[in-house]
């Protein structure tokens, strides 16, 4: 039997399509979207236990990719003759206010599984005085459909990943209901923009592989041009590794982890694509690439906060070093190690850095510096614009040897710079003081003899930094 009337909680869920909590709360007479700008998202977080320390939560880009996704959601339900309504405040006062107002019957969500997320669920059940319906639909596999319980996932992603590609399936996306009036009495609210959140805008960098925007209809073109205008999904498993440039890889992260485009949508997309034009080693490996992720989201669900430990799942002790300055010269990039320095000087001027990078940035402070892993991945956390908690401290803990994979995973970043950038182009972008020297040497400008530095106008310790570390002693 359909209620009366509805209120749909919206979090990192922004999107009309293939939404399961929208379809159940469209089952009504009344639905009164809302979203909520939590203000402790923008301000400062702690890390508790022996090493503690505080961090910025979110940075300016994040904020504005966000602000904009939810005006796109605002305008999408204003074309279907509903409304967005936005607050700032508490989400356990807002959304609790609003149900009331509106006596609502049911207020329904979309779950999360990491801590945090969890914490804000059952903060507004309390609450509430009408039921919380929780949904799940944010990746690939539904866990109803998994294999496995989640408690019974493996922690490691190959038998994780074969078990689902053999044994589960994956549901057909839903489409965009007919969305019911909106209760009378609610003003829609304000629009914050992040200087309104406390959160300084970062300025746009022109150098930039991609010009994000935020929302469900530029994360919709953003599938379309990937797929069908430059038909780059055709060689995905060979560029994916890429450095420079808007298509080397898909991209899609920013609108998958706001919840602006359904994993679900993108495998539909390329299952008409390969029915369409092809079907080969890269229409499988991007697949591939959403099931790691889906591993992460599931890992967490099965984890509670074990994997934001010191030690990780693997409960590891490692005596991490606190060097608050060898930490700030790997955030602005001035390590001396130009492959490095080149990743963390992108995410800072774009939010953004390829896979390639990010591993290698992390590898160089977990296992070259030594340094809490945990303090690397709350900087991503606060620069990324494609941050989601389950992908990236997963990864980090991954690589930092003490996630899901048992193995010494420590890159050797000279020998991946030389590899991936073996004309140090992506090197010389970042690094505009080393852009005149040969691709050998800007990988590795300490080889270099001073009269072979000062012909290209380098001065190492002047114009760019002697190498923090040993390099020869680097992976």
């Amino acid at each position: 039997m359909a209620s009366d009337t509805t209120l749909l909680w919206l979090r990192r869920d922004l999107r009309l399509h293939d939404s399961p909590a929208l379809v159940a709360a469209a089952d009504a007479n009344r639905l009164l979207p809302v979203y909520v700008f939590d203000p402790r998202r923008y301000g400062t977080a702690a890390f508790g236990g022996s090493a503690s320390f505080e961090y910025p939560k979110t940075g300016g880009r994040r904020t504005a990719f966000r602000t904009e996704a939810v005006a796109d959601l605002r305008a999408r339900l204003r074309t279907r003759g509903s409304d967005l309504v936005v607050r700032v405040g508490n989400p356990e006062r807002v959304v609790a206010d609003l149900a009331d107002r509106i006596d609502a019957d049911v207020v329904h969500v979309h779950t999360r599984p990491t801590p945090e997320e969890r914490a804000t669920e059952r903060r507004v059940e309390t609450e509430l005085d009408a039921p919380l319906d929780r949904h799940w639909g944010h990746t690939l596999y539904h866990p109803d459909d998994l294999p496995d319980d989640v408690a019974d996932i493996d922690d490691t992603y190959t038998p994780f990943r074969k078990s689902v590609e053999s044994s589960a399936s994956i549901r057909e996306p839903l489409p965009i209901p007919s969305i019911p009036d909106r209760p009378g009495g609610v003003d829609a609210g304000e629009l914050p923009d992040p200087a309104a959140l406390g959160i300084e805008a970062d300025p746009i960098d022109d150098r930039a592989a991609l010009a994000f925007e935020g929302g469900e209809s530029a994360g919709l073109d953003r599938l379309d041009e990937y797929l069908w205008e430059t038909d780059s999904l055709r060689e995905y498993k060979e560029t994916r590794n890429g450095l420079l440039g808007r298509d080397y890889s898909s991209k899609f992260s920013p609108w998958l982890n706001e919840g602006c485009l359904s994993p679900r949508r993108v495998h539909a997309a390329v299952d008409e694509y390969e029915n369409c034009r092809v079907a080969n080693d890269s229409t499988y490996w991007l697949r591939f690439e959403l099931r790691w992720r889906d591993f992460f989201q599931f890992q967490f669900a099965k984890h509670g906060t074990t994997p934001f430990a010191p030690g990780g799942i693997r409960r590891r002790e490692i005596d991490w070093r606190n060097d608050e300055d060898a930490l700030d010269r790997w955030k602005r990039g001035e390590t001396g190690i130009p492959f490095v320095d080149a990743t963390m000087r992108e995410l800072n001027a774009t939010g953004y850095m390829s896979n390639r990078g990010r591993q290698n940035a992390a590898s160089f402070l977990a296992n070259d510096l030594r340094i809490d892993w945990r303090r690397g991945a709350a900087y991503f956390e606060m620069r990324l614009i494609d941050y989601d908690p389950a992908s990236n401290y997963g990864n980090w803990a991954y690589v930092a040897g003490v996630g899901n994979d048992s193995r010494n995973r420590s890159f050797d970043v000279l020998g991946q710079a030389k590899r991936y950038d073996p004309e140090a182009a992506y090197v010389r972008q970042w690094l505009p003081e080393l852009a005149d020297l040969p691709a050998a040497h800007a990988h590795e400008p300490w080889r270099a003899t001073a009269e072979e530095l000062a012909a290209h106008g380098v001065e190492l310790g002047v114009d760019y930094p002697r190498p923090m570390v040993d390099p020869e002693a680097l992976g």
